[in-house]
This record gives structure tokens, sequence and C-alpha cells, in this order.
């Protein structure tokens, strides 16, 4: 009877335990959501008038990320798998070891898996080339550089269970493709080479530290043959919250590292500024020389401040596609293009807003494929954007550049396969083709010549 008791009494409390959370849910006050990502909203049983038949699993989806105390309880799991277990309870996590974070989606950097093929590091070399080339035409100097994912720089905090396979990683691949090229700033080289004893990136969070960031704007400014920002002294803090903490220690005290200089910076904000987390941020600096445009990813937040002391105006922006209208207007005399290494096979998508220049392949030894290339052709402002893929057996998986011929005039393409235009997002190729020309309201997918040129002469064309 005693058994009994007691067993029935522990089910009660069990259950009025797990009950809790759902019973206080209408009491209290939802925590602030420090996750990288939009939490489900309250569904209503009615929406335009009609009954939701979705409401009963959106509802469910709503209560699994509202429910009371839940950043809490997400946050006591979240330090019990990574301390105790060495696992993370969230995929886009990974707990590495002595606390160290890392970001899920650098997994296949790290593990130099899913990597490049041969052509789609021929094809992102020859897009960086068409781009630095027009920069060179308007007057600008061009940069291109890499961020290096955490892992890359720190993996020895990495979990047992990583082990790098023997294949080159991307960057490592797209590095030896651009070793020839001026305009490379190898910004991987000049992190591990700094001396420095405190960590360049943060402990808990995907991105560099200050100091990170000062160390590569001094590897950019220099391969640029420009003026740096002062250092001043450095001090550190123990006060910031990771991204990756927020995502699994939601309500822990915010005890990460941060890095600090004394230096005041003397740029000023043009226009609204809010956050560096915008997606167009300007810049002026009194007595500085030089203009430039930056195009940025998460990465560029930190070193947005050591970059705009250098420049008498500065222009940051994280829209893609990439748009030049600065640089054809002469407002920018140095562009940087950086990305971070996770995106790298980002560059052989979204082909960048600018006239493609004119080419001559009349000496190239032209065979008529019956396999039907895909072409799409609509207007994009000033411009006629032309993008499409060529069939895989018009250059089995060799180097090519593509041509595109329209009204007797031939353009040089970009490498760029535009997946969400083309309907298929998420999906990758090496053999998509992307460029604008310009405008004409009147042009038909028949009348467009598209021809694949090796690096041997000889060329795959539609007609």
């Amino acid at each position: 009877m005693k058994k009994n008791i007691l067993y029935c009494a522990y089910c009660a409390v069990f259950a009025a335990v797990c009950a809790l959370p759902a019973a206080l849910t209408p009491f209290v006050t939802a925590d602030d959501n420090k996750e990288k990502r939009e939490l489900a909203q309250l569904p209503k049983p009615v929406t335009d008038g009609k009954l939701n038949f979705d409401y009963f699993d959106e509802f469910d989806s709503w209560f699994a990320e509202h429910f009371a105390w839940r950043s809490k309880l997400v946050t006591a799991d979240g330090i019990l798998k990574a301390t105790v277990f060495g696992t993370s309870p969230n995929s886009d996590v990974i707990a590495g070891t002595d606390g160290w974070l890392y970001y899920g989606e650098t997994a296949d950097d790290f593990l130099n898996i899913n990597t490049l093929s041969d052509r789609g590091v021929s094809n992102i070399r020859h897009n960086l080339q068409l781009l630095s080339g027009y920069c060179e035409a308007c007057g600008a100097d061009f940069i291109f550089t890499v961020a290096p994912n955490k892992n890359s720089l720190y993996p020895e905090h990495m979990p047992f269970n990583y082990v790098e396979s023997a294949n080159e990683g991307n960057y490592e691949l797209l590095a030896e493709s651009l070793a020839d090229a001026d305009w490379f700033c190898d910004l991987k080289a000049a992190l591990l080479a700094a001396d420095s004893n405190i960590p360049l990136y943060h402990k808990e969070d995907t991105h560099w530290n200050s100091l990170g960031a000062y160390v590569g704007h001094l590897s950019l400014m220099g391969a640029l043959g420009h003026e740096t920002c002062p250092a001043g002294n450095w001090t550190t803090c123990n006060d910031r919250q990771g991204d990756l903490a927020a995502m699994i220690y939601p309500s822990a005290k915010a005890d990460d590292m941060q890095v600090y200089s004394d230096y005041v910076p003397q740029y000023t904000y043009l226009g609204h500024f809010r956050s560096f987390d915008d997606v167009t941020i300007r810049t002026s600096c009194e007595g500085k020389s030089g203009s430039l445009l930056m195009y940025r990813d998460s990465y560029g937040e930190a070193i947005i401040p050591f970059i705009a002391e250098c420049f008498s105006s500065c222009e940051f922006t994280r829209n893609v596609p990439y748009q030049t209208g600065s640089i054809a207007t002469g407002a920018a005399d140095t562009v940087i293009l950086e990305i971070v290494e996770r995106n790298i096979p980002n560059l052989q998508k979204y082909a960048p807003v600018m006239p493609a220049p004119e080419a001559d392949i009349s000496s190239a030894d032209v065979q008529v494929q019956t396999a039907a290339p895909l072409i799409r052709a609509e207007q994009a402002g000033m411009y006629t954007h032309i993008y499409g893929e060529i069939p895989e057996q018009w250059v089995n998986g060799s180097p090519a550049v593509i041509y595109v011929t329209v009204g007797g005039t031939t353009y040089e393409a970009f490498s760029c396969f535009e997946d969400k235009l083309l309907g298929r997002e998420g999906e990758t190729s090496d053999n998509g083709f992307s460029l604008y020309i310009p405008a004409d309201e009147d042009i038909s997918t028949d009348d467009i010549t598209i021809t694949a040129v090796g690096p041997d002469g000889r060329a795959a064309a539609n007609k």
C-alpha cells in the first residue's frame, strides 16, 4: 500500500511539474527572442474570413516556442548537453571543448567535404576577374578577400568526432586558384600569422572579435597600399553574449570576451544609422582621402569602424546581387568584396548588376549542339538580364567561358546559376550563366545564341 501511495504521489508530482509551464503560459511574460530565427506567431482560427484548417498544427508550433520559462529551460538543457554530454541541442550549433561553440553550417568546410568542383573553382575565379576588370576600367582599385570560418583558425576545440578528410577545402582550392591575382588578399594567412595571446575570434560566437577584425583591416589596407587606422590600447571584458550562445543558452549571462580599443574614432555616419546590421551604411571621415565601396556580410560588422576611419567616404552594403552604380559613376575609387568562407559557393550565384563586357569569339571552333540550353530574358531597370543554364554535355565538367550573342553583339557572361530566378532555389550548378546588357524590350530568347568556349578554343553553341 505504501509503495502504491508513493508511486502515485511521484506520478502526480511529475505530471504537475510537466504541466506547470503550459498552465502558466498565459500569465508569464514571454522572454526576449535571442535566437537567430523568427519564432512562430500565434495563429488565428479564422483568416481572411475562412477557417484556418492548419490552426492546430500552427498552434502546436507556437506553443513549443512560447511556453512559460522556455528560454530558461532551453538554457538548462543546452548547458547540460554541452557540458556533460559534449553535444548541442541545436543543429546550427556545434558544442566544442572548453566551452567553444561553432556554427553548424561550417562543418562541411571543416571536414573538407561537399567541396567545389574544379569547374566551380574556375567559374568563381572567372567571375571575380570580370568584376575586377570592370573596376579597373572605371578607375577603381579592387580587392577580394575571404573571412575564414572560426574552426579554420581554431580547430583544436572542435569535437573529436569531427575528422577532416584528406581533400582540400574550398578556401584552399580558391586561394590556390587566385595565387597569381594581385587583387586577392589572403586573410587566413594574415590571421594565422598574427602575434596575439588573445584569441581573434569569439569563443561563443560565429565571428571574429574586434582584434581579429583589426588584423583583417591591416591586411586589407596593406594590400591596397592605404593608410591604416591607429590601434590604440587593447583591453578585454567578458560582457558579450555570442550569437551561438544565444541559440542554446538564451537566458545565460553575457560572459563571452570582447576586445576593446581606447582609440577614439573620427568618422561619422551619414543618414540614419541603426546598427551594424543595416543593409547599407555610409560614413564620412574628415581629413582622409579616397572613397570606398565594400560588399560585405556579417563579418564586415566588426571591421567597419576601422575601415571607415581610413577613407573620406565609405559605403558598406549587404545587398545581393552586388550593385555597381557607385563604381560606374566614379563615386568609389576603391572596391572591397568580402565574403565568409562558408559562403564561397555563393560566388557562383547572383551575377553583379553591371554591363557585360563585349567579346570576340570569331576564332573559336564552334560545334552546334542538339541539346538546348535553358535561357531566360527579362527587363531589369536599365538592363536586360539574360540568364540560364547550358547542358552538362556541352562541357563535361571542363572549364569553359560562356558567351551570349544578341543582335550581332557578343558579351561575356558571369558563370552564375540564378537558382531563385529559375525557380530552383537551393540547387547548385556549375553550368549557369548570367549577364546584364543594355535594355532591349523587344529581345526574344529565340534570338539569343549561347556559346561555351573551352581553354582549347573549341566551343559548343545552340545555333
